[in-house]
C-alpha cells in the first residue's frame, strides 16, 4: 500500500484510537500509570487531546460526588507536566464548586476558559448565572446564563 493512499489511517490516528480505548477501559488502579504512559507518546498534542477527553469524561461522572476529591488528587500529579491539563483539572474543581454550590470565587470564574464558562452557564447555581450573563466572555455564554436565569425565574430550576 503507498503512503498516499487515503484509504491508509496515519499512524498517529491509530495510536490516538488505542490510547482512547485504553483509557474508557482502565480499571480505576491503573489509570494514573497510564495516563503517564499515554503522555509519553512522540506526538504530545494528539497524546495531551486523549487524556484530556478521559478527563472530562471521568469528571462528568465523578464531579457532583464524594470520589471527586481522591480522584483528582491522583490525577493531579500525573497531569503536573501538561499546563492544559492541570488548568482542565482545577476549572474542573471550579465547577464542582459552583454545581454543589460550595465557596468559590468570582474572579476565578471571569478568567476561567470560555469552556468552563459556557459550562457553568448551564449550571443552577444563581451567583455564577448571574454574574456570566452580565460579565460573561461570549455572548453565547452570557445568553446562556441569562436563560438559565430566566428558567429559575419561571420555577424552572
Amino acid at each position: 500500500m503507498n503512503d498516499d493512499d487515503p484509504s491508509r489511517e496515519p499512524a498517529e490516528h491509530l495510536r490516538f484510537a488505542a490510547h482512547l480505548r485504553a483509557l474508557e477501559q482502565v480499571d480505576d488502579a491503573d489509570e494514573v500509570d497510564l495516563i503517564i504512559e499515554v503522555l509519553t507518546d512522540p506526538d504530545p498534542v494528539m497524546a495531551c487531546s486523549a487524556v484530556v477527553r478521559h478527563l472530562d469524561r471521568r469528571a462528568t461522572e465523578l464531579h457532583h460526588g464524594p470520589a471527586w476529591d481522591p480522584w483528582a488528587a491522583s490525577i493531579a500529579p500525573a497531569a503536573a507536566p501538561v499546563p492544559f491539563l492541570t488548568g482542565r483539572l482545577r476549572e474542573w474543581t471550579l465547577l464542582r464548586a459552583i454545581a454543589l454550590r460550595q465557596p468559590w470565587q468570582p474572579n476565578a470564574l471571569l478568567g476561567a476558559s470560555d469552556w468552563l464558562q459556557l459550562k457553568a452557564a448551564g449550571a443552577a447555581d444563581p451567583d455564577a448565572l448571574a454574574l456570566l450573563a452580565e460579565q460573561g466572555r461570549t455572548k453565547r455564554i452570557r445568553g446562556t446564563a441569562r436563560a438559565g436565569l430566566a428558567r429559575q425565574g419561571s420555577g424552572g430550576a
